[in-house]
This record gives C-alpha cells, structure tokens and sequence, in this order.
C-alpha cells in the first residue's frame, strides 16, 4: 500500500467510531466523521451542515485529470467512484443514488473543479440521525494531473467548501481534498501501528487506552472493522508502545559515540545573558503565572539541557535541587521548562 492510500484510508475511518468502542457509548450513537455532505433540506435548516462539496485546485500544464473520490455511508460501507479522464475545458458528470459528481477544467485560469451534491429528497425537519442516514459521510476527493503539477491550495486563493485540499504527492501532481486541516505532503507518522478511528488524537493515549478496556467492553463491540482494531493494538507488546512515546529520538552524543537523548544545545546567549548547561539557576516566573510556576519561585534549580526551536527561542530544561526525586527525574528526562526571563543564572 502506497503512503498516499494508507493516509487516505486513515482519514476515511476518522470518527468512524470513538473510545470506549461500544456502540452504547453516547458519543458512539451516531456516526462521528468530518466531511460530512447532507441531504440539502437538512443543511437549510441546521447551520454550519452542507449539501455539498467544492474543491477548486490550480494546475500548471497537464493533459489530462482524473478524480477518485471515496465516501462512507451511515452503515459503514465504503463508495469509491471515478471521474475522468478528462482534458482542459472538458467536464463530466455522473450521478449514482442520491449524489451528483462533477469534474470540470477551465483552461482560461488553469482551475480544476470537483463538486459533489447530495441530491436525496427528504422531508423537512430531520433530527441529526434520519440526516445522517440519507448523508455521504467523510468525503475525500483525490485529483491527479498527468504530465503537470498542482500549485499549492494554500496558496492559492480559491473557492473550496467543506473540503481542506493540500498537495499529496512528492511531485505535487496529486491534491487531497481532506476532511481535516492537514499540511501540503501530510503523510501517517512512521511509528504508527494503524487505524484508531480517532487518528487526531494522541496515538499513545488510545493505545493505552484500549489497555484498559473491560472483557465486557470488548465482547460488546461487534463492528468486525473495530474489533480488528481492538485484536491489533492489543497484540502490541511493551516496546512497541514505548516507541510511541514522545517526538524526541535518541541521537548520538557528542564523545565516544554514547547514546543521549536530544542532549540539546551546550550553550546559549539571549539578550546577552549566557546560559550554560550544568549550571545553577534561580527560578524566577512571577507570582503572575500558574499555581505550579508559583510554588517553585525563588527555588534553585540544574540547567539539564537548552534547547532551540524552529523559531529561534531558547527552552531552558531544569530539575529543581531540593525536589527528593531530582536524580529520578534526570535519569528518566523529565524536565520542568522555563524561558530565559524566567530564570537568574548564578
């Protein structure tokens, strides 16, 4: 399976089903998902609903343009349909059930356009659930270019309605109009072990989770997608779980090759005050700020690491010298932060 079709697939089943899994679960009673496009009666009388999808993504060049585009329905069962190919200036239109699905190129402006329309007659008056039953749940559009490349949507400004498209592929001739807010390239982070249904949240926390789910919890699911989930995550063993834990990697130190974990920086000067690792300093965060930041005001601490991110700012990591589990928390990496005008170096 190609990186693009595993993060299409993960997207598609997000909010499918949430913790704890059962299909009492309040939060589980109806489907969950984004992207959601509702039969247009009930989107005229629920604000923020919509009856449709416009995705609209500038080309540069290209020959021809497909679009693939996959949905749920209120069972569950997943829809795939194909448009195109198609040339510039060139539309196509196909109608399947309840639903109309266009492709169109407009060469005078190098827009390519997919719409889809729920066009199910319903009565008036729906509650969320009869809505949903007649809806395209989690719509997800993927538009390719042959021999041509997409200029990034977030770029570019054009109409786009209950879709957020972001170029897909390492040669941009893919756009994914997600259900979600996503970068231009997203891809599933490597050290995932799968589909959670709730892939927004943190993967660590639900594996965890799931851990502690009941016999009774697990023998009252009966979706056979999520009981999958539940027999995979729970053969995850104990390493397999660590290695969720945490963005930071170990890295090599800087003498004989031993292993630290992201050691930082060694050194560093803001507002010409200079910060070197292993020193003490006063913390000093104000009695303005969290009840944590107040009882530690005034107390000594070791600068275990410094750090710098992408925007320049420097994190300065410290363990407090009178806490009785200061070497624990050294041993394990388990800092306390502060900024450089939080701390006095002494």
């Amino acid at each position: 399976m190609s990186k693009l079709d595993q993060l299409v697939d993960s997207l598609l089943y997000e909010g499918y089903a949430l913790y704890p899994y059962t299909p009492d679960a309040t939060k589980n009673a109806t489907p969950t998902p984004f992207g959601i496009v509702y039969p247009a009666a009930y989107a005229a009388e629920c604000e923020g609903a919509s009856d449709h999808v416009r995705l609209e993504s500038a080309a540069e060049r290209g020959t021809s343009f497909t679009a693939t585009l996959r949905w749920l329905d209120a069972a569950g069962a997943e829809h795939r349909l194909e448009l195109g190919p198609i040339g510039w200036a060139e539309r196509t239109t196909t109608t399947v059930a309840d639903a109309r699905f266009t492709l169109r190129t407009d060469a005078g402006d190098g827009v390519v356009r997919c719409c889809v329309h729920n066009t199910a007659e319903v009565a008036t008056g729906l509650d969320r659930a009869q809505a949903l039953a007649r809806s395209l749940l989690s719509v997800h559009i993927l538009l390719h270019v042959d021999h041509g490349r997409f200029r990034s949507p977030l770029e570019a400004r054009l109409e786009n309605v209950n879709t957020w498209p972001v170029l897909a592929t390492d040669n941009d001739d893919t756009i994914l109009g997600a259900a979600i807010v996503l970068p231009d390239h997203p891809e599933v982070a490597p050290r995932s072990h799968g589909n959670l249904f709730d892939n927004t949240e943190i993967e660590e926390a639900l594996v965890l989770h799931v851990q502690t789910l009941t016999d009774e919890e697990r023998e009252a699911v009966g979706d056979p997608k999520v009981r999958a989930m539940l027999e995979r995550t729970l053969a995850l063993g104990p390493s397999e779980i660590m290695d969720l834990h945490s963005g930071l990697r170990e890295v090599a130190g800087p003498a004989l090759g031993e292993v630290d974990n992201n050691p930082g920086e060694d050194r560093a000067t803001v507002d010409g005050v200079t910060f070197v690792k292993g020193t003490t300093l006063l913390l000093k965060p104000g009695t303005d700020r969290s009840v944590h930041d107040r009882l530690l005001d005034g107390h000594r601490a070791t600068l275990e690491r410094i750090y710098v991110d992408y925007d320049g700012r420097v994190h300065l990591a410290v363990t407090v010298d009178d806490d009785p589990g200061q070497q624990l928390m050294r041993a394990t990496g388990r800092y306390l932060f502060f900024f450089a005008d939080e701390v006095q170096p002494l």
